[in-house]
């Protein structure tokens, strides 16, 4: 056998978070929570948090009650089937509607990436259906302050991800993505490393990001689990002052738009 060490990653689903007002602490509420449960922190670990429990402690909340349909989105939600004030929502936080179906917009979200009604969602919301969650005004923002009060409580060099889950246009299922990243660069470019057999690599970019968002999920689930925040342990990125643009393809290079 080879003395190499073989890769191992852990995810470390953190228990007890509670449900999540606006308002509250979240990086306390996290490091209680890891405390109570004997999760210690280390160098180059990756806290994975669900972008719900983000939003409502920033409280990203919208009153639909409150809101006013314009022409669009009255014209938009006889097309979908949507509540038009819902609507009205998705397009406050679009840059441009691209797909319209009955029960789902394909947008462009203000942040840049292509989700389905700008991630504007109300399940797991607490109260009624009057109330929908945005997504974090700005996730690469919201993962640094959980990044900097992690450091400051335990002065480990821990990187953080905001994580979402989107479909794909070409298969069934959502998968977690990454919509804010701290600690990391998104993207890791393997272009001229050499192969097993040597020889160089052409276009190989790997979405390191949005791998262990996806793997975070499998211990944080997408219905009623309970466990939003996971601790990936044993990942490999490329740490640094990242930010979600970097795995953006700009429009110019889109080949479906």
């Amino acid at each position: 056998m080879s003395d190499q060490a073989v890769p191992r990653i852990e995810l470390l689903a953190i228990p007890h978070i509670p449900l999540i007002q606006p308002g509250d602490d979240l990086p306390g509420v996290v490091l209680a929570a890891a405390a109570a449960a004997g999760i210690d922190w280390r160098e180059r670990d990756v806290l994975v948090l669900a972008q719900k429990i983000v939003s409502k402690a920033e409280g990203r909340l919208v009153y639909l009650p409150d809101v006013t349909p314009s022409v669009r989105a009255l014209d938009l939600a006889a097309a979908t089937g949507k509540d038009p004030r819902l609507v009205e929502v998705i397009l406050g936080e679009s840059a441009e509607v691209l797909r319209v179906r009955p029960g789902l917009l394909v947008v462009e979200h203000r942040l840049g990436f292509v989700c389905a009604n700008a991630g504007v969602d109300q399940s797991n919301v607490a109260g009624s259906d009057d109330w929908a969650l945005l997504l974090p005004a700005d996730p690469d923002a919201s993962a640094r302050r959980m990044r900097d009060a992690i450091r400051a409580a335990s002065g480990a060099d821990v990187a953080v991800i905001v994580s979402d889950s989107h479909g794909r246009a070409w298969r069934y299922g959502t998968v977690g993505v990454a919509i804010g990243v701290a600690g990391l660069h998104p993207l890791s470019d393997l272009r001229g490393q050499p192969d097993l057999t040597g020889r160089a690599l052409q276009i190989t970019e790997v979405g390191t990001a949005d791998e262990i968002a996806a793997a975070a999920g499998l211990a944080m689930g997408q219905a009623g689990e309970g466990t939003p925040a996971v601790l990936v342990r044993g990942a490999t990125f490329a740490a640094g002052e990242g930010r979600l643009g970097e795995i953006l393809r700009p429009r110019a290079g889109d080949l479906f738009r």
